[in-house]
């Protein structure tokens, strides 16, 4: 959405668009899909959600549009295997010096799959990546 929220309105297209898309290609085959979708998708996302509740990546539209696309038949795969376990994050601001260190970050990163094979992932994690900030590395195995 960008600062300002400025381009929120076309996040809103491009996230309607994205699903549809996924969707079309789950009809044909298992779709497996990774990357920053720069949205946390509920409270638990987050380190402060009562102060970011206007911050790009954290607006109820951006939240709705990751709902959407995972209710066309598509599944968080790190929620669907560690539950709702808190403080864990794929982003620290780089402006902060101190976000790492204090975990103060967002989880914005996510492995998808269809809901038919979420039950062959075996690992959906973070890989740590020591003081580096900025976006951490996460990794899905699975069995097909």
């Amino acid at each position: 959405a960008g600062d300002g929220l400025k381009r929120l309105d076309d996040r809103q297209v491009w996230d309607a668009k994205y699903a549809e898309y996924l969707a079309t290609l789950d009809e044909q085959k298992p779709v497996l899909a990774t990357g920053d979708y720069n949205v946390a998708h509920k409270e638990i996302d987050l380190a402060n959600p009562a102060s970011n509740r206007r911050s790009p990546g954290f607006t109820d539209e951006e939240r709705a549009g990751f709902t959407n696309l995972l209710d066309k038949g598509f599944t968080d795969t790190f929620r669907h295997l560690h539950g709702d376990i808190p403080n864990q994050y794929t982003w620290w601001a780089q402006r902060s010096k101190t976000s790492k260190i204090k975990n103060t970050g967002w989880r914005i990163d996510y492995w998808l799959t269809s809901n038919r094979v979420a039950d062959k992932v075996t690992k959906s994690d973070m890989i740590d990546s020591g003081a580096r900030q900025d976006h951490t590395p996460i990794v899905m195995e699975i069995e097909l």
